[in-house]
């Protein structure tokens, strides 16, 4: 992963005096709410329900075990105990008093850490695959790109007040675990036979009030031009981007009001402008970029051994074989594999970690995989490089600090935001409605049978839990004053992301389990052989759902 230098440091602290110097002023009385909230967002620090929340970057979900140990001091010091994984595989505390995120930002620079850029209208933490590196269908790795667009994008002086928020992903392999359709620009790096590398670009994305999947601008960008070509986009959208409505404000609105050609036109003719005045980037900074994303010291392991290692504990322990099936993942490597921690307990808020939990993620992620952790977009953590012959003695690992529930793909895997527990713009809790779909499900070979199912929940509009993209997504919503939630399906993500269709009228808190599992049966009752939901749902169609939850299609 990359390490700072002494410049990344400097520059790091010299934005951290400034803030807290700001923060003092506002402590002090001699600036307002008002004045303060530009300062405070752009450092990631927003005032919740409860308390501040404060968002940490995690650039493109990579993790050392030095810094979860910082993060579990700060959990243990600063909050309650625990933080959040978010799905932009950022970190979130949600109970740090004002006075004491001073210390808590010196601590996180301690370990080449910040807040800078996790929220405010600018560009926000570059997020990627978290199995970049090291997945078997990756063609290139992404994260040396990643890098370089968060170094170009940080402070940049131009983009420091956009119309809004702006997001950007990235991915190098076949198949998209990035979201690339669902964010305001999509990277794809690819390999082309004459120009060498380069990116396929995708803008307009976005989810939210206005859900958008992205649309393709150019099929290839030479990769020592990609960061002048996204200076085009963006200035573009900084110049008319809507301003007037913060509903309208993001680049999706500006894209669909003059269509992908009219956008495309706009930026190409910028780009003219702009190859004048930001250079291009240079092979060597490139070189230089990429070697923080070298291979690890891997061993040459004999696969014939470890996949007999496997076959014989799987046999003995059916929990293992369980856990081995759903929570890890093929590595490109022969005898590696990567291993998905579950954050989805369910004596715990979906994504959320202790104090206890971080710090043994830390002592087994050195033993095991490097010294290196990954967050996801799903809001777990993943060891990408764990020798095969050593999973059966991580999971036992992992199953004392509750991290081992075999449950990564299936409906108990569900996307949650923190809702009204914890978010001043939620309608509704989610927590408790995840907890309960949890519980509905608890039979294991009954979750094992439904198979392969997205399952978000997201407490308002904002839609931070993504659930236009699940399979089966909940939004929360206000009726009178009482929690009601809007079920959509059919959406997924990936290559070929689909925007859930809305079921029809929202349903009662008390009712959205029974609703669940009458989804459910009519799937299991209609899907052909393995089947999965996503694909009974496209052949079928809705109105099967609608008649098993409203007793109607219509």
């Amino acid at each position: 992963m990359y390490h700072y230098n002494e410049n990344d440091r400097a520059d790091l602290q010299a934005r951290r005096q400034i803030f807290q110097h700001q923060l003092q002023r506002y402590l002090d009385g001699k600036i307002s709410d008002e004045e303060f909230r530009p300062i405070r967002l752009r450092q990631g620090l927003y005032l919740q329900r409860h308390a501040p929340m404060l968002r940490v970057a995690v650039p493109y979900g990579m993790l050392s075990s030095s810094q979860l140990r910082a993060l579990a001091r700060i959990a243990r010091q600063f909050d309650q105990g625990f933080c959040h994984i978010s799905t932009r595989q950022n970190v979130q505390f949600n109970w740090i008093a004002m006075e004491d995120i001073a210390e808590v930002l010196g601590m996180l620079a301690e370990v080449d850490m910040h807040s800078v850029q996790t929220s405010g209208d600018c560009i926000r933490n570059i997020t990627s695959d978290a199995f970049a590196g090291v997945a078997q269908d990756e063609l290139i790795d992404p994260r040396p790109y990643c890098e370089l667009i968060r170094q170009w994008s940080i402070g940049h002086p131009e983009f420091a007040y956009l119309p809004r928020k702006f997001k950007i992903a990235i991915t190098g392999a076949k198949t998209d675990r990035a979201m690339l359709q669902a964010h305001d620009i999509g990277l794809r790096v690819q390999q082309h036979s004459q120009l060498g590398k380069g990116f396929e670009v995708i803008v307009g994305g976005g989810l939210g009030r206005t859900p958008v999947i992205g649309s393709t601008l150019a099929l290839f960008v030479p990769e020592r031009e990609i960061l002048a070509y996204l200076t085009a986009i963006i200035r573009v959208y900084n110049l008319h981007g809507r301003r007037d409505n913060k509903y309208k404000a993001r680049i999706k609105i500006l894209v669909k009001s003059i269509g992908i050609q009219a956008f495309k036109k706009q930026v190409d003719e910028e780009f003219k402008h702009t190859q004048e005045e930001v250079s291009f980037l240079s092979p060597s900074r490139i070189d230089s970029i990429a070697t923080h994303f070298l291979p690890p010291p891997y061993e040459q392991l004999d696969s014939s051994y470890a996949d007999l290692f496997l076959i014989t504990l799987k046999r003995k322990n059916p929990s293992f074989s369980r856990w081995l099936k759903q929570n890890t993942h093929v590595h490109k490597i022969g005898g590696y594999r990567s291993v998905t921690l579950s954050l989805k307990s369910p004596n715990n808020a979906p994504g959320d970690v202790s104090t206890d939990q971080l710090l043994a993620i830390a002592t087994l992620a050195d033993q095991y995989s490097f010294g290196v952790v990954r967050s996801t977009h799903e809001q777990n953590l993943v060891l990408a490089d764990v020798r095969e012959t050593d999973l059966y003695a991580l999971w036992k690992h992992l199953i004392q600090k509750d991290l081992a529930a075999p449950t990564i793909g299936t409906i108990h895997d569900i996307i949650c935001c923190p809702g009204l527990d914890y978010c001043s713009l939620a309608n509704t809790q989610s927590i408790p409605l995840a907890q309960a779909i949890q519980t509905r499900f608890e039979n294991l070979d009954y979750v094992y049978d439904i198979g392969d199912l997205s399952f978000n929940i997201s407490g308002c509009m904002n839609a931070c839990a993504h659930h236009h993209l699940a399979n089966i997504g909940i939004l929360g919503v206000l009726k009178k004053g009482a929690p009601y939630f809007q079920i959509t399906l059919g959406g997924r993500k990936g290559n070929e992301s689909t925007l859930g269709k809305i079921l029809g009228p929202s349903v009662a808190e008390h009712d959205v389990p029974n609703a669940i599992e009458n989804i459910i049966q009519t799937y299991l009752s209609r899907r052909q052989e393995d089947e999965r939901f996503i694909d009974t749902y496209l052949r079928v169609g809705i109105n099967p759902f609608k008649e098993a939850v409203y007793g109607h299609a219509n």
